[in-house]
């Protein structure tokens, strides 16, 4: 078995998404994770991963024929540029407009964008204003 890595540190350990159609999905994912900085971290026949996220379609093992439902996800953005290459990556991947760019009434400094993904998911970028992190994750190897 080859070594893999994960990066770990926040209160969810994994997500999966089950999707109609999963081409249209990895580029929509594809195009906004690239404007994120975050890898994609493997493939298969029936479903990719991206750190914390799985996104497989509804033939694979782990979708038992069943699609998810509408679901709402946040990504963590390192600044407000990043929440807006996040947007326009992932309208012209086939994103839909759910909120452009800007600041948001939740906590000062909250800067966030939504996107509708292929199958409705409502994908967010956010950047909490300025932070100081105690470490950019925890890594796990196995």
């Amino acid at each position: 078995m080859e070594t893999q890595e994960l990066h770990r540190g926040r209160l969810i350990d994994h997500i999966q998404l089950v999707v109609r159609d999963l081409s249209a999905s990895r580029r929509f994912y594809e195009a906004i994770f690239d404007a994120l900085k975050i890898p994609i971290g493997g493939t298969g026949e029936n479903y990719f991963w991206v750190d914390e996220l799985f996104v497989s379609s509804i033939d694979s093992e782990a979708a038992l024929g069943k699609l998810t439902g509408r679901h709402h996800l946040a990504f963590q953005a390192a600044d407000h540029g990043m929440v807006e290459a996040f947007h326009a990556a992932g309208l012209a991947a086939g994103g839909k407009d759910n909120g452009g760019p800007g600041e948001r009434p939740y906590h000062p400094g909250y800067f966030a964008a939504f996107l509708l993904d292929p199958d409705g998911n409502n994908i967010e970028a956010v950047h909490h204003g300025a932070a100081e992190r105690s470490a950019p994750s925890v890594k796990i190897t196995f």
